[in-house]
């Protein structure tokens, strides 16, 4: 069934807030409060605990989503399909944080994190539904306020002001907690959806085609024949997004132990995520509204993550100053557009329009998912080649991401 449209005056600012609420306080948490935390409890085994917490978390993720993007795009409610899972899950990850912040062993930390995970899906896969809420020619708009603008905010805008908090992380796990929860309260409220309870589907069909589903596999996930474009759109998110993670799940790491940074740890970190929360906006502002006006799609979504290869170069080669600010331009390019399209890309290839929630859930564990398997296969590469082999795993995982998209049939441009 066709989501009913809401407002774009409603629906951009709630696309902002959103996005920038869950994946922020994530974003810091993951690269530097956990690293920060983990260090701490087992020095010694960091790099590997990184890796089993990604590792576990990716399973987690991976389930959650999909289950919350089912369970919503099948309740009925009068706040709508998504509002109460949003709301439910962002409860649910303050909570769980403010236990992290408390953690005085791995242990009790990996199941609080575990906890949070599942929590966290159950923000993601519901809220990016909204994006079929607007109305059909400003599509593009939506997109780009949701991953352009609130994804900038959320992947660079929250590390400016978390690397603050690199002394005092424990107090940062509770207060970027508290964070998510008023920040996803107030989009919800702003969005305001309509009311589901009068929604005409038909149950006996639904409940016929929920026992197929729970009996086959094929037809929760179509055959290639038939979801290949998405597909494709899938895996081109996964390997763009490992590819991006593989450097920013060890920035911290990679500051200190790689680069040598020392002292300007901090502000390094600063420099990166302030330019390219600078150069995600203005994407954001640009690129959704153009793509609108343009009909151009595919090619700046594909060709974005041949400037994430760029900035990895820059940092493998040049290993300074100058190094650092090109990765931040660099990436501040490549993930503006495709933050900015992405989401967009995938609405249009979606293969069952009455599962949105679903398909976008399951795309978007690409925002969780990478940052799960990313430092897995960093943590592989830096045991096996050194530290610097990762930025040759982000080279190569981009690339191949944008030729995924690139391959998309049904997206012409």
């Amino acid at each position: 069934m066709k989501e009913m449209s809401i407002s774009i005056k409603r629906l951009v600012p709630g696309l902002i807030i959103g996005p920038a609420s869950w994946l922020g306080p994530y974003i810091v948490m993951v690269s530097l409060f956990l690293p920060a935390l983990v260090q701490q409890l087992d020095a010694d085994n960091k790099i590997q605990l990184i890796a089993l917490f990604s590792t576990i978390g990716m399973l987690v993720a991976a389930i959650s989503n999909m289950l919350a993007g089912a369970l919503s795009d099948k309740t009925r409610s009068r706040f709508g399909r998504r509002a109460i899972w949003i709301v439910g899950g962002s409860f649910g990850f303050m909570l769980c944080m403010i236990g992290a912040s408390f953690s005085q062993g791995i242990p009790m930390l990996l199941i609080f994190w575990m906890l949070g995970q599942a929590a966290l899906n159950f923000i993601v896969a519901p809220m990016v539904a909204w994006l079929d809420y607007a109305p059909e020619k400003q599509k593009g708009l939506a997109a780009s306020a949701y991953g352009g603008l609130g994804m900038a905010l959320g992947n660079n805008g929250f590390n400016v002001i978390g690397a603050m908090f690199l002394g005092q992380f424990r107090l940062g796990f509770i207060l970027f907690g508290i964070v998510t929860f008023l920040g996803t309260l107030l989009a919800v409220w702003i969005v305001h959806e309509p009311s589901s309870l009068n929604d005409t589907d038909d149950r006996t069909e639904l409940k016929k085609q929920e026992s197929i589903s729970f009996q086959s596999i094929r037809n929760v996930f179509p055959c290639w024949s038939i979801g290949r474009d998405y597909y494709l759109a899938l895996i081109g998110k996964l390997f763009q997004g490992i590819g991006n993670f593989a450097i920013t799940g060890y920035i911290l790491y990679i500051m200190t132990d790689f680069l040598q940074r020392g002292t300007q740890t901090e502000s390094s970190i600063q420099i990166i995520n302030t330019i390219m929360l600078i150069l995600g906006i203005l994407m954001g502002l640009f690129a959704g509204p153009l793509s609108d006006k343009f009909k151009v799609l595919k090619y700046p979504v594909g060709f974005s993550t041949i400037f994430l290869a760029f900035g990895a170069a820059a940092l493998f080669y040049l290993r300074d100053t100058t190094g650092i600010i090109i990765y931040a331009l660099c990436s501040g390019i490549g993930m503006g557009l495709w933050n900015s399209l992405d989401n967009l890309l995938n609405l249009w290839v979606i293969p069952d329009k009455e599962r949105v929630a679903f398909f976008l859930g399951v795309y978007n564990l690409g925002n969780t998912v990478t940052q799960a398997i990313a430092p897995v296969i960093a943590a592989a590469f830096i045991s096996l080649f050194g530290f610097s082999s990762i930025f040759i795993v982000s080279m190569i995982f981009s690339i191949i991401g944008g030729l995924c998209i690139l391959f998309i049939r049904s997206v012409k441009r």
